[in-house]
């Protein structure tokens, strides 16, 4: 386990913690906090890109869960957060798929009996175990939608907030707990600015085989909803490596300004990363009305 104290994330799959707190880890990781990422499955059900690893699907292999471990270990060595930690140990619980996916029309099979769609009270338990040994100062999760709607980023949310609220009950209340989030008028002015590079045919336009998302095709909340941003321009570097550690799931763009799942849709990495307070008061702002750091208002350290 992780160093205690400090911030602890709690993510579905292998590449999420890149794709969504990747420039936060390394943020922080710069400034010696401790960092501990929990992921919930290894990602078993997700769509490889290419052909070198395209057998290590479900009705292939179905190895895509122990590869994506190596694809993590990768990340998190590149963002300086050490090790994995899976919730219950690796492989207690499995990627529950997404249905009406292009690569695999089929419904998920809830009734797996891993699937972490399924792991209710048990998933609770263990992870309040791990906050309990951890004693994280900040907890980061997804919001009720879990972002884009996946199950399991959806079930990763509820059993974080019920995990938080039963540790407070046996002895370690978390003081601050924050959603990832996506502003929509940052994400959207990034988006409008590889368009233009993009028509102008300026260096860092779009890939050959990319396209630009469609309006609201990207996961985002109201500018006004965020309370939180944080500046991870000094860690794009890092971020960017990690991305590219998840080679099965996702692509960095040449210039490094995107990248893109299977489906060949550009996102931004952006130069900030956004997040919701929904636990603990705020601590102090700036002139944006905003926090900039996920610790503002706790002290340097709290007791362990």
């Amino acid at each position: 386990m992780s160093e205690r104290g400090g911030l602890l994330l709690v993510h579905a799959h292998p590449d999420d913690e890149s794709i969504t707190t990747g420039g936060t880890i390394a943020h922080y990781r710069r400034r010696r906090v401790p960092v501990t990422v929990v992921t919930c499955t290894l990602g078993e059900e997700g769509e490889v890109i290419g052909e070198q690893w395209a057998q290590l699907v479900r009705d292939g292999a179905d190895q895509l869960g122990g590869y994506r471990i190596g694809e993590l270990t990768r990340a998190l060595t590149e963002l300086n957060a050490g090790p994995p930690h899976f919730l219950g140990g690796a492989g207690r619980w499995r990627d529950s798929g997404m249905s009406g996916t292009t690569a695999d029309p089929r419904p998920m099979e809830p009734t797996h009996p891993r699937a972490f769609v399924n792991s209710g009270d048990a998933a609770v338990a263990a992870l309040e175990q791990v906050l309990l040994e951890v004693r994280p100062q900040v907890v980061v999760c997804y919001d009720p939608r879990g972002g884009y709607g996946h199950p399991d980023h959806v079930h990763a949310h509820r059993i974080t907030m019920a995990a938080v609220a039963a540790a407070a009950e046996s002895g370690w209340d978390t003081p601050k707990v924050y959603w990832t989030v996506t502003d929509a008028s940052v994400l959207r002015s990034h988006t409008e600015a590889l368009a233009r590079r993009t028509v102008d045919r300026l260096p860092g336009a779009l890939p050959p085989g990319w396209r630009l998302p469609a309006a609201d095709e990207l996961p985002c909340v109201p500018s006004e909803s965020v309370t939180t941003a944080i500046d991870v321009s000094d860690a794009l570097a890092a971020k960017r490596s990690a991305l590219r550690a998840h080679a099965t799931q996702l692509t960095v763009a040449p210039s490094g300004r995107e990248f893109a799942l299977s489906n060949n849709v550009a996102q931004p990495v952006l130069p900030e990363e956004h997040y919701v307070l929904v636990r603990g008061t705020r601590g102090p702002v700036g002139p944006d009305g905003r926090e900039h750091d996920l610790f503002a208002g706790l002290p340097d350290r709290v007791p362990a």
